[in-house]
């Protein structure tokens, strides 16, 4: 749940120290942050924040920042004034912005005699464990060269099935590959309120969140500005992915001054998400982020205690409902029977095979299919509560 900070103390005290020690940190800037109205890029804002991530590297911090703009740098060159809309236009109009985003950001780090790389990602980057491991690696190196990586979504091949969508998620996956400390995602928005201070004159700021709970989720709004992609929704989305990876999160305007610097020092800006108590490894952050859901199986109630409660494998005899076409090793959404996702694993069976096997016992698995590789439906071990 969300606490509102108190005039006495402040939630935030206990947790000053440890933002202040970290090592490790990614910083995202969105599309709104970085451009005009017009598109065409700020270059005022670009600099204000090359100085202060700049002056955080000199400090001795790894800093990585993700960074939107590029849509709008392409928007900004060809003249246009409203977004692409079909997938062709939008990658070819990232194609063209992509450089000039990275040209400006070279030339304003230079300014302060610091080398930086382009790194572009596609959610099949992080999906394939190898892959996965490539990126990190490249990532760390990087890091250990101190240099500074600059990473976006590649735009330009990314396929819509397989795009993070928005550069909040793809932080938080680049959080969580990097194990970072902090993400701070800077926005056109102070944090996360009450209600929307746009259209609610008490709307008050939520300096903590501990958990991102549906009550939370009920306060996001939706998409902010017309050349930004993303909005308060996938910030939820970014925090429940940074928390289970054990990592900070803090939402903050990019309109203030060093804003980077003020929140590594513990000034209590924005809204912190708090990372979860319970850790999710790498392999159970994969399953519930990382790769997306082919199908889906709705279970009993039953079957959804066994799961949730007392921490079991799903088997055939819990399944009343198979959705979708699937293939053993695919990731599968598991609903309870008002709907509901409850979990998410990697399917022993395919949709085919589980259609002849949903409600039966484990035993009965062989004499149907005439083989049985698992009793397990989806094995405790690959399966991960939503």
């Amino acid at each position: 749940m969300g606490r509102m900070s108190g005039a006495d103390s402040s939630p935030r005290a206990s947790y000053q120290a440890t933002i202040r020690q970290a090592k490790r940190i990614v910083v995202k800037v969105g599309t709104s942050s970085l451009t005009y109205g017009s598109g065409k890029l700020n270059l005022t804002q670009m600099e204000k924040l090359v100085r202060d991530l700049s002056d955080i590297a000199n400090q001795g911090k790894e800093v990585v920042l993700v960074s939107s703009g590029a849509v709008g740098a392409g928007m900004g060159k060809l003249g246009l004034h409203q977004r692409p809309r079909t997938i062709p236009e939008k990658q070819a109009v990232a194609a063209i912005g992509q450089g000039i985003l990275m040209h400006i950001y070279e030339k304003l780090f230079a300014e302060y005699s610091q080398t930086v790389a382009q790194v572009l990602l596609t959610r099949s980057d992080l999906m394939d464990r190898r892959r996965y491991l490539n990126a990190r690696n490249a990532l760390t190196t990087l890091l250990s060269m101190q240099v500074l990586p600059v990473v976006n979504e590649n735009d330009t091949v990314a396929i819509e099935g397989l795009k993070f969508g928005d550069n909040d998620t793809l932080a938080a996956q680049v959080a969580g590959l990097i194990s970072a400390e902090i993400l701070i995602i800077l926005s056109d928005i102070d944090g996360l309120y009450s209600a929307d201070p746009r259209r609610h004159a008490n709307a008050r700021l939520i300096p903590l969140i501990d958990e991102v709970t549906p009550d939370i989720e009920a306060l996001a709004g939706g998409v902010g500005s017309s050349l930004a992609q993303g909005g308060m929704v996938t910030k939820l989305r970014a925090a429940r992915i940074a928390a289970s990876s054990g990592i900070f999160m803090i939402v903050a305007s990019s309109s203030q001054e060093q804003i980077v610097r003020r929140v590594l020092e513990g000034e209590e800006i924005g809204t912190l998400f708090l990372p979860s108590a319970k850790k999710l490894d790498a392999r159970q952050r994969w399953i519930a982020f990382g790769s997306p859901a082919h199908g889906g199986i709705v279970i009993d109630a039953g079957a959804a205690e066994a799961l949730i409660a007392r921490g079991k494998s799903l088997l055939p005899s819990g399944i009343t409902l198979v959705e979708g076409s699937f293939e053993a090793g695919d990731v599968v959404l598991v609903r309870n029977s008002k709907g509901d996702e409850i979990a998410r694993g990697i399917a022993n069976y395919s949709s085919g095979a589980l259609e002849k096997i949903k409600g039966c016992r484990s035993a009965e698995i062989v004499k149907i299919l005439g083989y049985k590789d698992f009793d397990e439906v989806i094995h405790r071990n690959n399966l991960t509560l939503s």
